[in-house]
């Protein structure tokens, strides 16, 4: 039996109705492996601001790293979006990242097949399935760049922010990414702008140096414009992306959206240890908050996600997945992934949506 200490940092908008449910799937996981779970709550975003004045508090850092792994829900909301960046529930996100090294995101881009249809791409694009994904480098780059204003004689105000890379930053996550394609299909795309950014340049010469060292894969460099265009005329041609952090927010988010929702698809930001944050890409929909329509299958498969990566669970990753595809094979849907043909009584909430895969786990 294994024992393991989560942290769960329910957030904003929706965040706590999705880890409610999330919650659930790791108490069956328990029960039905016989594995010990100390789950224990923490702030952070603007339910932190609220309650303490500060996106990312002392309290939730220290519960984070004495823990074996970080499920978070979602952060942000139009109530905070007037406070200055750094008290923004966002700056928490980066704050968490940086505080507990977690440079790499790893962002699974799947079309399941009892969803081809909720994809915006035409049927012949899509009709073979779609599985990416999109490595992206977490803790350096513009969003952790020196950024400041300044004041002009003749323009006013100009503002800047810096996009910065050393060589060890880009190594250490294209090792990350080779290492995935490995244990994929043995393809790799980097993602830079190589023609224009003296950084995108470095980029490219260590992630060549580095793939002498994987003699494997089969590694190919294109310019972000170009991936954004291709990811929509042609996804099946990649299999693991490797990009800057910037440029895989980007991407990340339009694979994802290729797929037909956002609330389907997890994701896991890990480092050099064990240790991992795991949530779903979507935001915390305030529109929808307490209303039982979001969608929690991001939020259960960033635990599948758990299982793998922080604690080696195979066998309750596959559970979880298995307990997905099944419940979206028998035709149930959440609003945003139903189309004009399901059933009316297939369309279920965030609860339901819950108790019907962890019916299948069992």
């Amino acid at each position: 039996m294994g024992k393991y200490k989560i942290a769960v940092l329910p957030g904003d908008g929706i965040g706590p109705e999705v880890i409610e449910q999330a919650v659930k799937v790791i108490e069956a996981v328990g029960e039905i492996y016989n594995h010990s779970f100390e789950l224990k709550e923490g702030l952070l975003g603007g339910c932190a601001i609220d309650a303490t004045g500060e996106p990312f508090p002392k309290e939730t850092l220290e519960l984070c790293k004495s823990s074996d792994a970080v499920l978070l829900g979602a952060v942000g909301g139009p109530k905070w979006d007037n406070l200055p960046g750094d008290k923004r529930p966002e700056a928490g996100l980066l704050g968490i990242r940086g505080a507990l090294g977690l440079y790499a995101n790893l962002r699974p881009a799947v079309i399941y097949q009892a969803l081809k249809g909720a994809s915006p791409l035409r049927s012949d694009i899509v009709k073979d399935g779609i599985d990416i994904m999109v490595v992206r480098e977490l803790t350096g780059g513009m969003y952790f760049g020196e950024r400041g204003r300044v004041q002009t004689e003749n323009m006013g105000q100009a503002a800047f922010d810096t996009e910065k890379y050393s060589e060890f930053e880009v190594e250490r996550i294209a090792r990350l990414a080779f290492e995935t394609a490995m244990k994929r299909n043995k393809k790799l795309t980097s993602v830079d702008k190589a023609n224009v950014l003296e950084s995108s340049r470095l980029w490219r010469e260590v992630v060549n140096r580095v793939a002498s060292d994987y003699p494997e894969v089969e590694l190919n460099h294109m310019y972000v414009d170009n991936a954004a265009m291709q990811l929509v005329r042609n996804p099946a041609q990649f299999d693991v992306i490797v990009t800057s952090n910037m440029f895989g927010d980007i991407l990340s988010d339009e694979a994802s959206m290729i797929t037909g929702s956002i609330g389907m698809l997890p994701s896991a930001s890990l480092g050099e240890g064990s240790l991992g944050l795991y949530e779903p890409i979507h935001g915390s929909a305030p529109d929808i908050a307490g209303q039982d329509k979001a969608n929690p299958i991001a939020t259960i498969l960033s635990v599948a996600m758990m299982m793998k990566y922080s604690f080696g669970l195979e066998d309750a990753f596959r559970a979880i997945e298995n307990a997905v595809v099944n419940v979206l094979g028998m035709g149930y849907r959440t609003a945003d992934i139903a189309s004009p043909d399901t059933p009316r009584e297939n369309i279920v909430g965030t609860k339901e949506m819950g108790r019907l895969i962890i019916s299948k786990l069992k």
